[in-house]
């Protein structure tokens, strides 16, 4: 796949700077790519790939201003499969390589599409420090608690006591419960999404791009040949009972005829019967609070054993964003400071140095 060569634009750093004045319209079709799609049967990687393709043109961005980068697993094929630009990088390293394409390049939309064995493992440093800094990209994390390309062994997110070909006796390693490891890094912006409600996906993920900083999007996956059935509970009958949709600004309530609740207890939240609280009890969902605790306790309502799975946009606040904070100091100094360039010269050509 290739896309056109596109010069460098000396834009100014502002939201509006990836979307262009005019443009022809844009649809699904002109994101897909000539290569063949390779998953196996079933697996959730395709319908997170026609929610993603059917999302792009209604981001008013053209193609070649967009690109996604990967790391390596199932998920990370990705790039292969967008008409767009895209790095197929290394193992974990994509948060990395998406820091720096951020930063030099103001006028590019940058995605990162990552696995739960590539983001939470080898990769869990880079995936922290991207948060932290709050680097303009969006990272769709895609979690099927398994090792899907090296064929089943027990990921970071695989649940305590899981067999597989690594862990034949059962894992007894303790879960990453990503969203809350994301919020633990000051993340800014965190949300939840199932592969197969396409409506609550598409939702997400137009959140997400609109933000302007680090957006981690978890996706709840199937790998239909190592982890089969993995999230069947919150796709069949009953599954109201258990999924916990947000919406901002509105009373957390859930379940077939809103039956269920979310109510504050003490430093946490816990999930009551609807008609016996007071209404005030119920929890109003506020995404833009400054507050991480609130956060951090939604995003432990979530049980490994799925009793109870919370979607949708849990935290959206604003902070200063890095690329702007690093570009500010190369291009000028900031009064009291001296000048971001001369700065840098001084220290290379000074004479601070050791013996050893």
């Amino acid at each position: 796949m290739t896309a056109p060569t596109v010069p460098v634009l000396d834009l100014p750093l502002t939201a509006t700077s990836l979307v262009p004045s005019a443009q022809s319209r844009q649809t699904a079709k002109d994101f897909a790519s000539d290569q063949e799609v390779r998953w196996c049967p079933g697996c959730g990687d395709y319908a997170i790939l026609a929610a993603v393709k059917g999302f792009l043109p209604t981001m008013g961005i053209k193609r070649e201003n967009l690109v996604f980068v990967s790391g390596i697993g199932c998920s990370s094929r990705f790039p292969y499969y967008l008409d767009t630009y895209g790095l197929h990088s290394i193992h974990g390293r994509a948060p990395a390589i998406a820091t720096g394409l951020a930063v030099a390049r103001p006028d590019l939309s940058v995605w990162v599409v990552t696995g739960d064995g590539d983001a939470l493992s080898i990769g869990g440093n880079h995936l922290i420090h991207a948060l932290r800094r709050n680097v303009n990209i969006t990272i769709l994390l895609f979690n099927n608690r398994i090792y899907g390309l090296t064929k089943g062994q027990y990921s970071p997110t695989s649940e305590l006591g899981k067999i597989t070909k690594s862990t034949p006796n059962g894992s007894v390693d303790q879960p990453f419960n990503p969203l809350a490891v994301a919020l633990g890094a000051e993340a800014s912006f965190v949300a939840r999404a199932l592969d197969s409600d396409r409506a609550g996906l598409t939702a997400v993920l137009e959140e997400a791009a609109a933000y302007r900083g680090s957006a981690l999007v978890e996706i709840y996956q199937d790998c239909p040949i190592f982890n089969d059935g993995s999230f069947d509970v919150l796709r069949k009958d009953g599954a109201d009972a258990r999924l916990i949709p947000l919406r901002h600004g509105q009373p957390v309530v859930f379940g077939a005829d809103g039956e269920k609740c979310v109510v504050r207890r003490d430093l946490r939240l816990e999930v009551a019967e609807t008609d016996a609280v007071d209404p005030a009890e119920i929890v109003v969902h506020d995404a833009l609070s400054d507050d991480p605790e609130y956060a951090y306790a939604l995003a432990r309502l979530s049980d490994q054993d799925l009793e109870h799975v919370v979607t949708g946009v849990f935290r959206a606040t604003s902070r200063p964003v890095y690329d702007d904070l690093v570009r500010s100091q190369v291009s000028g100094p900031r009064p009291g400071t001296p000048d971001g360039l001369a700065a840098t010269q001084t220290l290379l050509t000074g004479s601070d140095t050791w013996t050893v």
